[in-house]
């Protein structure tokens, strides 16, 4: 490992799904450049989650920090919050705990790993019946010409190619990311005062972020060609908060606002 690189911690959102968990893990530890902790954000899991990262942390090379709140609803936000407090990486690549991770994945990152800017991925999609296979082999290792998959460009990786579309891809949709495959440096988190905890249920706390980021000067970044991850079949979540949320971020937009009053700043200094 590199001494003068930063310190690196990759977060995992996660909530009841323990089986779609321990794929990332086992992901996260056939990874070729390793993270220096890896922090799992809990929105209120039950026993089995805390059972089965207890199960993997031999496997991992890297500490496992679990963060746990009670479940009173979709907070992902306040979650994610109070596992960007913890972090103790200077930079902080953000995932969801339903993706598995080609083996290449943190590395890519580091490679886009940038000061003033921030960083947003792209994902490869599965279908039911191959995400029943890989739960079933317990399979992390996935080959693009793998029948069940979609949006199968999303699996190319070339570093010339990724250096070149980081700020060309998606130029026109500056707030367009997806928040299971980010990156950002943690010290223009908490400058924006990171997630908004108004945004509760599905839905567009990444790009409200993402906002408030550019707004202060932060610039985004777009993996492509690199980043991978593969997406576990899931059946959408309730959508009955999105206009809302939808209605938050607009107004962040129109009065270009950088810093969130609900954010993360009521857990800093606190053990």
């Amino acid at each position: 490992m590199n001494p003068d690189r930063p310190k690196i911690s990759l977060l995992i959102s996660t909530y009841n799904w323990p089986e779609a968990l321990e794929l990332v893990l086992l992901s996260v530890s056939r990874q070729t450049v390793m993270p220096d902790e890896v922090i799992i954000a809990d929105d209120g899991s039950k026993q089995p989650t805390t059972d089965l990262i207890n199960s993997m942390r031999p496997k991992i090379s890297c500490p496992v920090v679990h963060i746990w709140h009670e479940d009173t609803g979709f907070k992902l936000a306040q979650i994610r919050n109070k596992a960007i407090v913890k972090a103790k990486g200077n930079y902080i690549i953000q995932i969801d705990g339903d993706v598995i991770l080609e083996r290449h994945f943190i590395r890519d990152h580091i490679r886009l790993m940038k000061k003033g800017c921030f960083v947003s991925g792209s994902r490869i999609n599965m279908r039911e019946e191959l995400s029943k296979n890989i739960f079933s082999k317990k399979q992390i290792h996935i080959p693009l010409y793998t029948k069940g998959l979609k949006n199968k460009l999303n699996g190319f990786r070339c570093c010339l190619l990724s250096k070149h579309y980081r700020f060309r891809y998606k130029k026109n949709r500056p707030y367009y990311v997806k928040g299971c495959n980010m990156a950002f440096w943690k010290k223009d988190l908490i400058a924006v005062n990171g997630y908004n905890e108004g945004m509760t249920g599905w839905g567009r706390e990444d790009s409200e972020i993402a906002a408030r980021l550019i707004f202060s000067g932060i610039r985004r970044q777009f993996l492509k060609c690199g980043g991978v991850q593969y997406h576990l079949y899931h059946p959408f979540s309730s959508r009955e908060r999105e206009n809302i949320n939808i209605s938050i971020f607009e107004n962040t937009i129109a009065t270009k606002k950088t810093f969130t009053e609900d954010g993360l700043d009521k857990y800093l200094n606190k053990d």
